[in-house]
């Protein structure tokens, strides 16, 4: 883990080290998310934050099932019975 020593600005901006910019593959201009977590910032691509939520539901929907196709049935046999 890198740990780096910044600033906050007047205007309440923090600098991102460059070489934790490079890391995250991100560039001026680009979307960030932010989370505080116990105490603690936490900075992400949103393309991490897709894949955080992913892992999160993995934990409770078993590998190869899908709940979009679960939606989907479930929409057809309301249907069906209307």
């Amino acid at each position: 883990m890198t740990t780096i020593k910044t600033q906050i600005g007047k205007s309440g901006r923090i600098v991102i080290p460059v070489q934790f910019r490079k890391a995250l593959g991100v560039h001026p201009g680009d979307h960030l998310v932010m989370s505080l977590h116990e105490g603690e910032i936490r900075i992400f691509t949103p393309e991490q934050a897709i894949r955080n939520i992913q892992a999160l539901v993995r934990r409770y929907v078993p590998e190869g099932h899908s709940l979009a196709d679960e939606l989907i049935e479930e929409r057809r046999a309301e249907s069906a019975r209307e």
